[in-house]
Formats: structure tokens, sequence, C-alpha cells
């Protein structure tokens, strides 16, 4: 690793980018084809937020793998939104777009249709403060919908039929009370449902709509056995499981005699739970799992020789296949790296011409970005730790700055690949250090199972002893040390701040958690089926009164010394705006500088461009104030 990161000391040293080229909105993303191939849509700003154009393909000239597509025809806008930005949408037949959009950064997602000619738009949600979610698109009905309403109870979904041209709803499966989730089979049959008691996890089934569900298996919240999809005789299923093992694999399942048939594919150092397939051919494509880098196993020769030729064209790029024609003749990919957002291509399986649509980070040379290294180090009880360290270009890598970064979730992970913020500090002159630490998704059970009840504990020694290992590296300087990160990482910039306050000399906690205890009072509604889970992963109120206590900053700022910034949307359904207010409130009172952004048209983090531009202009001067 030293080898790769001195190399960087001898390149040229990259000027310094302006702020808002790394956190603007691009200028068209989110390409997509329609199920023929006809149209090819895609999000641009319109007034400053992202909304829907689409054009006929037949329209688009010249693109080759050089230069991009440019567009020759008449461009059609098809939506019009200027709050927020849209959050997504997919073609729905070719005459319909199905689009999902929040208010405010609530969470509260509500799906529109838009038909491509009339322009006619129909909020197919049109409830008070309900949530819906996509349950099945079905592909071969080009009027419907299955998806998930919580306008009768607010911590479940039951399951609706809609029609999206008329917006008519038809209620085709009611929650109990404790279903978290639904899956259909190939047809769009209900076939599954999800129960948990907060704790234990069954998996119900039945072989019909007209039939009962019964209980297929049950397991604690530790041990797990997932559905992915059905087989393509809608008899079996493909399953991720962990049971009786510490790294989920994908296995084949008979859902009659509650007996795994199959191991389709497992990786001794890493989950696997990623399984593609070809709807048109009706076969396994792939299986795509995460190490250091994201990975492919190819079950299908054909698939396996077209993704080898797309790389043979677009070499050292990270390639992914998505939006494919109906009859999967067509489909659009997208490369990227460490350093770059990459680029959209076309690409037609008959003749095999490539066709670059565009390059969507256009405004950033790649030479003068950071390349993400991979590294592992110990942690002090000898727990192996995976992460990622960025360093600037071009500047003599002796006692520079070093921004540590650590990730939300906390049951999540850090992944390789190019992400704004890094590059951004980078850019300044910053070190960057990422860690996975235990908790952390990915790695097995046990790692998972390690950072139970130890917010604040090991999981913070973890990134404490990421922190001395890059120290001992002798490249930074120990006194220019700060701390940033989102949500869970928000809480770890105030536990490092509070529990090893020696070790920052700054920090930014964005959309972070300051006390447990208010945290789990004021989940969101439906996370609530879920709340003994987190009760036994985090601690409980009462039981672990005193553990939440020890655990939570807001409680121990006498202990910080180091100057805060603190950003937090107001309609934030997760880590609630109060959060935040407590921890500014209890600073203040001590005298320590805490700046305090807050955005009343946010949630849990900051959408909006204007938003994104502030924060971090401000996170540009804060740094540079504290260490320079």
């Amino acid at each position: 690793m030293i080898d790769q990161i001195k190399y960087l000391e001898n390149k040229n040293k990259a000027p310094k980018i302006p702020v808002r080229d790394f956190f603007r909105n691009p200028k068209t993303s989110s390409f997509q084809l329609s199920p023929s191939g006809e149209y090819i849509s895609y999000m641009k700003p319109y007034k400053n937020r992202m909304n829907v154009f689409f054009v006929k393909k037949n329209q688009l000239e010249g693109g080759d793998l050089e230069s991009s597509s440019q567009i020759t025809g008449e461009v059609t806008q098809l939506t019009f939104v200027e709050e927020r930005d849209i959050a997504g949408y997919f073609w729905k037949g070719d005459k319909t777009i199905v689009y999902v959009k929040d208010f405010g950064g609530d969470e509260n997602y509500h799906l529109f249709s838009v038909n491509v000619e009339t322009k006619q738009e129909i909020d197919l949600t049109p409830f008070d403060d309900i949530q819906a979610q996509i349950i099945d698109g079905l592909e071969e009905l080009e009027d419907q919908l299955i998806i998930g309403l919580n306008k009768e109870n607010k911590q479940v979904h039951d399951a609706y039929r809609v029609n999206i041209i008329t917006g008519d709803l038809k209620l085709i499966a009611k929650n109990p009370g404790n279903i978290t989730g639904w899956l259909t089979d190939h047809t769009g049959q209900i076939r599954m449902a999800n129960v948990t008691d907060g704790v234990n996890t069954s998996w119900l089934y039945r072989d019909s709509e007209n039939e009962d569900f019964e209980t297929m298996i049950t397991t604690n919240f530790k041990e797990t056995l997932s559905p992915l999809f059905f087989t393509f005789d809608n008899n079996d299923l493909y399953v991720t499981s962990n049971i009786g093992r510490d790294k989920s694999a994908i296995f084949k399942y008979n859902p009659k005699s509650k007996k795994t048939l199959d191991l389709i594919f497992e990786h001794d150092e890493v989950d696997v739970s990623s399984l593609t397939y070809s709807k048109k051919e009706k076969a396994l494509i792939s299986i795509v799992y995460t190490t250091d880098k994201t990975h492919r196993k190819f079950i299908n020769d054909s698939w396996k020789k077209m993704y080898e030729y797309l790389k043979s064209q677009i070499p050292n790029q990270e390639i992914s296949i998505y939006s494919l024609t109906k009859d999967e003749k067509q489909f659009l990919f997208s490369t990227h790296t460490d350093r770059s957002l990459g680029a959209i291509y076309h690409f037609d399986r008959a003749t095999k011409i490539i066709t670059k649509m565009i390059n969507r980070g256009d405004w950033l040379n790649p030479e003068h970005l950071s390349p993400m290294i991979p590294f592992n180090y110990e942690a002090r009880d000898g727990l192996k730790i995976p992460g990622y360290l960025s360093f600037p270009i071009g500047v003599e890598l002796k006692n520079l700055p070093m921004v540590v970064l650590p990730h939300g979730g906390p049951w999540a992970r850090d992944t390789w690949g190019y992400r704004p913020d890094v590059q951004f500090l980078t850019n300044r002159g910053y070190v960057v250090l990422q860690m996975n630490f235990r908790g952390s998704v990915g790695f097995g059970r046990e790692f998972w199972q390690k950072s139970f009840k130890q917010w604040g504990k090991t999981m913070q020694d973890d990134i404490t002893d990421a922190v001395n290992y890059v120290v001992d590296l002798g490249l930074v300087d120990k006194e220019r040390i700060g701390i940033y990160g989102a949500s869970y990482g928000g809480y770890a910039v105030l536990a490092g701040l509070t529990f090893t306050p020696e070790l920052y000399k700054c920090g930014i906690d964005y959309v972070g958690v300051s006390n447990i205890f208010t945290l789990l009072e004021t989940l969101p509604p439906y996370w609530e089926p879920m709340l003994e889970m987190m009760y036994e992963m985090v601690g409980h109120p009462v039981d672990d009164k005193d553990l939440l206590v020890a655990a939570s900053p807001v409680f121990h700022v006498d202990k910080i010394i180091a100057p805060l910034l603190i950003a937090q949307g107001a309609k934030d359904p997760r880590v609630k705006k109060s959060e935040s207010d407590q921890m500014v409130e209890a600073l203040k009172k001590r005298g320590i500088d805490v700046p305090y952004i807050v955005k009343e048209n946010e949630g849990h983090g900051f959408q909006n461009e204007e938003n994104r531009f502030e924060l971090f202009e401000k996170i540009e001067t804060f740094l540079e104030k504290y260490l320079s």
C-alpha cells in the first residue's frame, strides 16, 4: 500500500476544483430505455430540480466510444417539480412514466404517473401522511402496479393493485399488523409475506392467492433466510441464507417441503446476496459480491461473453448493465471508477454497436482526482478491519492533515468507487480515512454481531484504531485530524469528540444521533415492528439505561473540547431535528464553537443542490480554520 501511496507524490499537483463542481446536479442523469426501445428518457435540472425528459431514440446522432450522442430532435419535458428533486422513475409500458417524490425530505413517498402523449399526471397515492412502496412493477401489464401503502395503519403496509391510468386502487392483501414485506411470483401473484415480532422473523408461503398463508420458516433476526425471487416455473425459490453458517450464500429452496435443495454460490470472505437473471430467457445470469471491490461470477456463458466484449471495448472501467428493453436486444450500461462518474452507453446486442450517451461528470478531470486505496488493519482485539484510504495528489506525503469519515447505518458498509465528498476533501489537501468498523454488513454474521450494544465502545475503538494505524504510517500529522460523518457516522463524530477528545481537532456532525434514548423514541412508525430487534442490537432504554447513558454523547458534552459543525434537515424522519438541537444547546452553554446549519426543506441528508453547496462551502471554511 505504501508504494501505491508514494506513487501519488510524483504526480502533478491537482488544481483547486470549485466546491460546487463536486456537488452540483448533473447535466443529465438516470437514462432509461422504454420497453420497446423507441424512447430514451433521462433526468436533468429544471429550476434547479431534477425532472424527467424524453426523446425518440432515432433523434440521437453521433455517439461513439469517444464522443457522446447529440439530441437532434424534439425533447419533451414530462415533469415540472420545483420543490424537490424526483427521487426516481421508471417506464410503465411505452406510454407512461411512473415517478417517486417525497415532500421536503419526510420520506413519505408518493407515486405519480404521467402519460407521455397527453402529459396527464395522476397522484396514484393521494393521501396525507402515507408512504408508498412498490411491491411489483408488473411489467407484463402496462396499466397496473402492485404497491404497499400504510394509509390504514402507519406502522405497516397493505398491498394494493393500482391502475396507473385511472388511479383506481384495489386492496389485494390486508396486513394483519405484523407483515413487513410481500413477495410476488413471476405472474404477479402475492405468494409470500415476511412477518416479525421484532426479534423472530417468519416467511409465510402459499401456492396461490386463493389459499391461506402458512409458515414456511421462522428464524431469529441473527439467522436469516431471505427469498430473492421464484424459480422460473414459480415452484421453488432462490434464497440467500446464513443459517448454520457465518457468511450468507445463495441457495435453491423448496417452500413446500421447507428444504434447501442446492448451493448456488458461496464466498469464504464475504456475504453473497445478489443474483441476476434474464426475464426474456428465463435464465440466471450472474452472482455479484463485494470484497474490496465489486466482482461478478457468471452463470450464463452468452452473457459472460457479452460482458467481456464490453470490457474489452472500454477497459479499466467498472461496468453495470441496466435498463433492458423487453426483448433484451438493447440495453444501457454505465461505467465508473474511483476517480470518475463514468459514462452511460447504449448497446445493440445484434450489431454489437456501442453508443456513448453521456459523460456523467465531464467537468471533472480524472487525472485531478484521487484513487481510493483498499487496505486492512487490526483492531486492538485482533479483529481484521477493511477500509479505504484516499490521498491528495502531487504533494509531499508527510505531516498531512486527515479527515476521518465513518459511514452511516451503522449496519451498512463503505465500498470502492467515486464519492464526491472524498474527492472534495482530497482536493483540498486532506487524507481521507474510511473504515468498515465491526457491525458493517457484508462480512458475515460474527463480524456484524460484534457490534451489538457497542455504540461508543468497540465500534468506536475500531475508528480510533484506524486513525492510529494511519498515523503510525508516518504520513499524517496527528495534531491535524478531523472527523466528519452522516447519520450513524454523525454519531461517531460526536462519540469521537466525546470519548477520545485528544484525538480530533474538530468534527462535522451531519444528521447524526446525539441521544440514543430519543432516537429510539422517535423512529418512524413503519420501523416500530423492528423495535425489539433494535433494543437487542443497540440497547433497551429501561433495561440498558446505564449503557445508553454512557454511549449517548449529549450526556457527556463536558468532555468535548473541539469545535463542532452540525448540519440537520428539519423534516428528517429517522434522526429527528431534536437530536441536533439537544447537542447545540448543550455545547453553547459550554461556550464551544458550534455553527449550526438547519434546512427546513430537507430530511435525512441534503438533496437540494443549493443546500449541498452551502453545506460543503461551510465545511471547507470550517476545516481550513481548524486543520490548516
